[in-house]
């Protein structure tokens, strides 16, 4: 039995399957991101959306959806689906969906009377070209199959409306056609593994909706080119390929690239499989590097996220050789950043001042999870590089400060993960000493220290940054640990802010922090009574009066709560860490029981994958972009943790 398996009920109760949506990427920035009944439901949805560089770093819709119709006896019967004015859902093609299946590739069953069909999707690694495969399993009676493409060309983010600007040529190509609807763009080629019937018929749909928009209160509304459709028989027992691609290919090829794809696939049979599936669909490889994007639909690649997504994605799944890969992509333009002062045009968010400490925790991950042996020796000039940057003031807003504390300058821009404003001002103007990074700063001296004892370099500059470390542990306690057992989340000057949020499960789930074992506990306290659901810590307690725990509303209403409250899984990995340091062994059968709450996620959302946040309060609902690398890094270490402590049961 299939790991991700909806029935036909599910999957004609449209208020139950159009919440689901489901993600495939060829690992170059393009992807598939759709419903699992197949009706778009976001404007960033479609079959085919792919990076053009020629015009911009955004990604574009090309190939929105293909509606297929079986035909016999004169009868046709549509199975896509639209929704559109008045939410009215047209052709209602989920209807005939028997079975939806999602084990190596997502595979739909439907049932037309007496006709049985099948279709699978593969995304072509590292090609802007998918492959759908459709398998006639049954049918009494001669069979006609009919494809009807609907075309964007267009961002992502935008809405195409009807125009007399579309280029309304059509070229025949080997056993299809290719078209371009606008300047600019590259050419669509549609082609089939056997021959087929091209018609004319172009044509505007109007009026396509797509619910999720309007619901976060922007434009929702737009009108889709469908130039005609295709033809072709299909025999019982037959399967017929159909791709779409930025190039002409050879139809004799198709069923061999299909199933030389399919070989390469993570089958979703577990939770852990899931998770695995959903971090290498995260994967970024271009002619710069190897990289992480930060989440589909709408990420690129930053470099906060990519950092905490790293360990996870790669080490975790012992995709090893990846992890060194991207992270030699990283560092050659943090240090050309850090050296010249100019940003990277991959990775957002390179300038921000806590970037060299995440890295220096992420090399630490390796020694944690692969090779302590060796992390020494490879990674020993870049952690002291990173530190020194520190030290000589070359990591841009981060100033150390005698007591061996680093602060930062963030009225005026967000400088954290907490980052929503309004006009660029932001909303929690967390300045000074910031809890996490200082954490990560001391953290950073300590595992300094640590590689160069074991390289046998103890040395006067050993000295130094153990004076430093010394110091930055001291005022870490007296600056942030208050009365009450937890820690300021951020100190100016002569003002603590008293609120509440998970930047002291960060600093308690460090290897090296400040902390004692009891004052790690009461932090872990904290966390657990005011912060901690099923689906992550929340970003802020509920006893705040700041507290919105629903992300919903127009731009403006989400923008206020995004950091007030939704719960993030990734800063679960921390609270995991700290659990284990405090409980040891004991702690393993709650933190496995915590994870069911993720695994429940595997079906919900983006199947197979996490989303960015979660609803602070039941029903716990997920929210914002439906696959995020952070997220899904920090549960896959999670489960790495978890099985390291089970073997010492």
């Amino acid at each position: 039995m299939s790991y991700l398996k909806f029935d036909k009920n599910l999957m004609i109760n449209l208020e139950q399957s159009l919440p689901k949506e489901m993600l495939r990427t060829n690992m170059s920035g393009a992807y598939h991101c759709t419903t699992i009944v197949g009706c778009n439901t976001r404007k960033q949805h479609g079959l085919l959306v792919i990076p053009v560089p020629e015009m911009d770093d955004k990604a574009h819709v090309l190939l929105s959806s293909l509606d297929e119709s079986v035909i016999q006896h004169g009868a046709s019967f549509n199975l896509g689906l639209h929704q559109y004015g008045n939410s009215v859902f047209s052709p209602n093609g989920h209807k005939y969906i028997r079975e939806f299946t999602c084990e190596s590739v997502p595979k739909v069953t439907f049932r037309v009377g007496g006709v049985i069909l099948t279709k699978e999707k593969v995304f072509i690694s590292h090609e802007n070209r998918i492959l759908i495969k459709y398998t006639l399993v049954e049918a009494h009676s001669p069979t006609l199959l009919r494809f009807r493409p609907f075309l964007a060309f267009r961002d992502a983010n935008a809405l195409s409306v009807e125009n007399d600007r579309v280029n309304r040529e059509i070229r025949h190509v080997a056993n299809g056609i290719s078209t371009c609807m606008y300047d600019g763009y590259p050419s669509l080629f549609m082609q089939f593994s056997k021959e087929s019937r091209w018609v004319d018929e172009p044509n505007w749909y109007k009026g396509i909706e797509y619910y999720k928009d309007r619901d976060r209160g922007i434009p929702y509304k737009e009108d889709q080119w469908v130039p005609g459709y295709f033809e072709l028989p299909v025999s019982k027992g037959e399967s017929v390929i159909f791709s779409a691609s930025t190039f002409e290919t050879d139809p004799a090829t198709f069923e061999q690239t299909y199933d030389a794809e399919l070989k390469t696939r993570t089958c979703r049979t577990s939770f852990f499989n899931c998770l695995k599936n959903a971090a290498k669909q995260c994967y970024l490889k271009n002619e710069h590097g190897m990289y992480i994007m930060a989440g589909y639909p709408w990420f690129s690649v930053r470099g906060r996220d990519e950092l905490i997504a790293l360990p996870g994605c790669t080490l975790a799944i012992d995709h090893e050789e990846d992890y060194h890969l991207i992270l030699e992509s990283f560092m050659k333009a943090l240090r050309h950043y850090l050296e010249t002062g100019r940003k990277d045009h991959v990775i957002q968010d390179i300038d921000l001042p806590d970037i060299p400490l995440w890295t220096v925790w992420t090399i630490q991950q390796y020694r944690r999870y692969a090779d302590p042996g060796q992390c020494a020796s490879r990674y020993l000039d870049t952690v002291r590089y990173l530190v020194d940057s520190v030290l000589e003031g070359r990591a841009g807003n981060l100033t150390l400060h005698d007591n061996g504390l680093v602060s930062t300058e963030g009225k005026e821009k967000p400088v954290t993960w907490l980052s929503a404003s309004i006009e660029g001002r932001p909303i929690i103007p967390r300045t000074g000493y910031i809890l996490e990074f200082n954490a990560l700063w001391y953290n950073a001296l300590i595992f300094l220290l640590t590689m160069l004892e074991e390289s046998g370099s103890d040395d006067g500059y050993a000295a130094r940054i153990r004076a430093i470390a010394e110091k930055c542990g001291e005022s870490f306690i007296s600056t942030f640990l208050n009365d009450y057992g937890y820690l300021y989340d951020y100190v100016d000057g002569t003002y603590t802010d008293l609120e509440v949020r998970p930047n002291m499960a960060i600093a308690a789930g460090l290897e090296n922090t400040p902390l004692d074992r009891r004052q790690r506990k009461k932090v872990l306290d904290f966390c657990t009574r005011e912060l901690l659901t099923p689906k992550g810590l929340r970003s802020l307690s509920p006893k705040s009066h700041n507290y919105r725990p629903v992300y919903v509303g127009n731009p403006l209403e989400r923008e206020y709560t995004v950091h007030q409250g939704p719960a993030r899984p990734w800063l679960f990995g921390f609270y995991v860490d700290a659990y284990f340091k405090v409980f040891g062994i004991s702690g393993l059968s709650f933190i496995e029981r915590m994870l069911i709450g993720y695994e429940d996620e595997m079906t919900e959302g983006c199947i197979g994958s996490l989303s960015e946040m979660y609803d602070a309060n039941p029903p716990y609902t997920g929210r914002g972009a439906v696959s995020t690398a952070k997220n899904v890094g920090q549960i896959l270490a999670s489960i790495r943790t978890v099985n390291r402590m089970s073997k010492l049961l």
